[in-house]
Formats: structure tokens, sequence, C-alpha cells
């Protein structure tokens, strides 16, 4: 007769379910970025400062332009005194007391002050740095009364009115976890749990992990939770 006892225990072990797979995930903005500057110039204000809320359109930084200002006027008067040249060089063509090249090269002048005037006007309006939409200031980089350089990095920005919940889950689950599942998500700094929807699926699995990325929207608004916040989330797949 076989020892069944001696393989009980084996058995008992194979048939026990696997201890549920805890999966953790962070929150993080919807968008976020790091505004640079696109001209050298002085900081002359800091429009919010880091942890402040700002709207879309706010200017958050604004540099001292009054060079560039100077340079526009005297575009605009380089191209007042073209404009009359060509006037009267049309009139005088008109005459024939000049030449078509002589009034030609005066309309080349004329719309190369123009361009000047074009390209003083783009400077201003790198003269100040407006938000590019709703959120928070993150890291303030500059101070009032800085000089900075094209391409210096001014402010860390970003969007809380959506937060995400990134994790991992294996990959096996995309046969039933689709966008549009509803779960929730318990946050460890708040010790309360949240609603959320799967909103996207990342388009490559691990091949080592066998698992992939997924991506949720926390549905509502809830002022406690700030991005960079983990938590567990609660979800398993179905029976």
């Amino acid at each position: 007769m076989t020892g069944w006892w001696r393989i009980l225990p084996l058995l008992v072990v194979l048939a026990a379910p696997a201890a549920a797979q805890e999966l953790r995930a962070q929150l993080s903005p919807r968008d976020f970025t790091t505004l640079a500057a696109e001209i050298g110039a002085k900081v002359e204000k800091v429009g919010a400062r880091e942890g402040e809320r700002f709207k879309k359109g706010d200017t958050l930084i604004a540099f001292d332009c009054s060079i560039q200002r100077a340079q526009m006027a005297e575009a605009r008067a380089a191209l007042g005194a073209t404009e009359k040249t060509v006037a009267v060089n049309s009139r005088l063509l008109e005459l024939q007391t000049i030449g078509k090249l002589e009034s030609d090269v005066a309309q080349a002048e004329r719309d190369k002050a123009r361009a000047k005037v074009d390209a003083s006007g783009a400077v201003l309006g790198k003269c100040t740095v407006p938000a590019p939409f709703d959120g928070r200031v993150v890291e303030q980089k500059v101070r009032a009364q800085q000089y900075v350089q094209p391409g210096q990095a001014l402010l860390d920005i970003l969007d809380d009115s959506v937060l995400e919940l990134d994790f991992i889950v294996p990959s096996k689950w995309l046969v039933w976890l689709k966008p549009g599942h509803l779960f929730q998500v318990a946050m460890d700094e708040t010790a309360k749990t949240y609603p959320v929807k799967l909103t996207r699926i990342g388009a490559r699995i691990d091949p080592v992990s066998q698992s992939v990325k997924v991506t949720g929207a926390i549905g509502g608004h809830f002022p406690e939770l700030a991005a960079g916040m983990s938590g567990k989330v609660l979800l398993s797949p179905p029976p």
C-alpha cells in the first residue's frame, strides 16, 4: 500500500491558494513641466512661489525688458523713416526723376525695418512667462533681481486638477482589466480610500516580469491628496 500520508503535505501546499499580490501605486499630476527663460534678462517679478496656486494665463515670471522696449522704439522709428522714403520715391518714380532701382532699394530697406519691428515684438513677447495651465508651483528656481540666461530653468509647475495613479499589474490581467474599470485605492498618507477609474494601459509588456504599467484617474476632487503620495490598490482578478 502506498504511503499516501507521505505525499499529503505536498498536495496541501499545491492546492493552497497563492498569497494575494499587493499592488503599490503612486499619485502623479496629469501635466507637469519646467518653465525656462527664452531671453537673457533680469527677473523683475515672480508671480507665484513654491506651493502657491495659479490660473492659466497668469504671469508667473516678469523680466525687466527696458532695453528691449528701447530697441522696439528704435525699430519703429526706423520703419517710419523708410516708409516715408518709399512714399517719396514712389512719387518721384512717377515723375521719372529717379530710377526704378533706387525705388526698389528703398522698398527693401522698408521691408528690413519692418522685419526688425517684428523681431523686437517677438522678443518683447518673451518678457513675461504665462501659466500654460491651472496648477501649482513645485519649485522656484530663480529669485527677483536675478539675471538669467536663455534656456535657464525658472519654475517647476504641475497641474493637480486631475491626479493619476500609476502602478504595475501582471500582464495576464489584461484578459479582464480594461480602460473604464472601476476600483479603489487606499492612500497611506490619508488612511482613506478613493475611487479610481482605469484610463490607459501601457503599450509594452515587460518580458522578464510579465507585467505592464497601467494608469487610473482619481474620481472627484480631494484637496488632501497631493502628487507623490502612495498607497495600495484595491484590485484583484475576478473569481
